[in-house]
């Protein structure tokens, strides 16, 4: 019998965050698959061994998950992925593969997901608290009330579409800010909303800006801002 694999969410940082199920999923089973050349030094791997110390006792696959848009490139990995994945599989070894935050939202585990169910075997999504979630948390916010849309978006837009963004109702969610902080950051000024951003939730050097004139021009790739109409 084939085992399953589990994708499962262990949050935006904070160990405390990590859901009952997902501990006890990382208890009863052996193989751990970790994103990342080397298991120890990735985010998902030390939020995991912050609430389970134990882990190091578990047979921890790295799982190269490159930031790229080569699609060739990507490709290739999410294939050899999948293939390490399904070789404990095919030996009815369940996998539970550690994904930050929830596996649903802009996550790389899906494309090992997607192609695991295509080679026939189980996968199972396991949910995770999410990055805006706990960030709203954090600040002592909600995120939307009564009948406001939430927007979840990328900041990966150039200045002229984050500006037509930005002019939705409701509150938008800027994901993967750091590389385009700047721009973002003009963009919020331009559009005259209050802007809050928070760097490596839930972590040691966690960071918390108050307003869009305090964020700064560079960041991290753990990013993320709340920006509402004022």
């Amino acid at each position: 019998m084939s085992g399953t694999l589990y994708g499962l969410g262990v949050g935006p940082g904070d160990p405390e965050l990590l859901t009952l199920k997902a501990l006890r999923l990382i208890r009863e089973n052996r193989v751990i698959a970790v994103p990342g050349n080397d298991t120890k030094s990735s985010v998902a791997y030390q939020i995991v061994k912050g609430a389970y110390p134990e882990l190091d006792e578990k047979e921890l696959i790295p799982v190269a998950m490159p930031m790229t848009k080569d699609k060739e490139v990507l490709e290739d990995n999410h294939n050899k992925a999948a293939d390490a994945v399904e070789s404990y599989l095919k030996q009815g070894e369940n996998v539970v593969f550690l994904t930050l935050g929830d596996p649903t939202v802009y996550s790389t585990y899906l494309y090992v997901h997607k192609r695991i169910l295509e080679r026939g075997y189980q996968a199972e999504i396991v949910s995770g608290i999410t990055s805006f979630c706990a960030v709203a948390a954090r600040l002592n916010m909600g995120l939307v009330e009564m009948a406001e849309p939430l927007h979840v978006i990328p900041a990966t837009y150039k200045a002229e579409e984050m500006d037509n963004l930005l002019k939705l109702p409701g509150t938008k969610v800027l994901m993967k800010s750091g590389k385009r902080l700047k721009a973002v950051r003009e963009s919020i000024l331009r559009s005259g909303q209050k802007a809050v951003m928070i760097e490596n939730c839930g972590m040691p050097d966690e960071k918390i800006y108050e307003s869009a004139e305090e964020i700064p021009e560079e960041a991290g790739y753990y990013t993320l801002l709340i920006v509402k109409e004022k």
